[in-house]
C-alpha cells in the first residue's frame, strides 16, 4: 500500500518557520512525478501551496511566494516544504501530494492525511 506520510506540523508563532516533510513509501514498482503540498483551513477551499515538478520546476501560490519554498531529494522519495515568515493566515492543515506512475502507465495522484499547521499570533 502506498503512503504519504507527513511530518514537521505543529505550533508556531508569527513570523517564525517551520519545515514540513513527506515522504513516500511502499512505492515498489511506482516512480514519483510531481509532487506538492496543499492546503486548507475551516470554512475554506482546500488550495495548492506549491508544487515542484520531476526534474525541479517549481510553482507557488502568490500567497506564499517568496516565504516558502518546495524542495524534494528524489533518492529519498521525499518533498519538503520550507516556510518561513510564517502567518496566522498560513494556518491550516497541509496536505502532501504525488503522482505516481508506472512503466507504461498514465500517472495517479496519492495524498497524504494531512499535517496541522497552526501560527499564532
Amino acid at each position: 500500500q502506498v503512503q504519504l506520510v507527513e511530518s514537521g506540523g505543529g505550533l508556531v508563532q508569527a513570523g517564525g518557520s517551520l519545515r514540513l516533510s513527506c515522504a513516500a513509501r511502499n512505492i515498489f514498482s511506482f516512480s514519483i512525478g510531481a509532487m506538492g503540498w496543499y492546503r486548507q483551513a475551516p470554512g475554506k477551499q482546500r488550495e495548492l501551496v506549491a508544487v515542484i515538478s520531476s526534474v525541479g520546476s517549481t510553482n507557488y501560490a502568490d500567497s506564499v511566494k517568496g516565504r516558502f519554498t518546495i524542495s524534494r531529494d528524489n533518492a529519498r522519495n521525499t518533498v519538503y516544504l520550507q516556510m518561513n515568515s510564517v502567518k496566522p493566515e498560513d494556518t491550516a492543515v497541509y496536505y502532501c501530494n504525488a503522482n505516481l506512475y508506472q512503466r507504461y502507465a498514465n500517472g495517479k495522484d496519492y495524498w497524504g492525511v494531512g499535517t496541522q499547521v497552526t501560527v499564532s499570533s
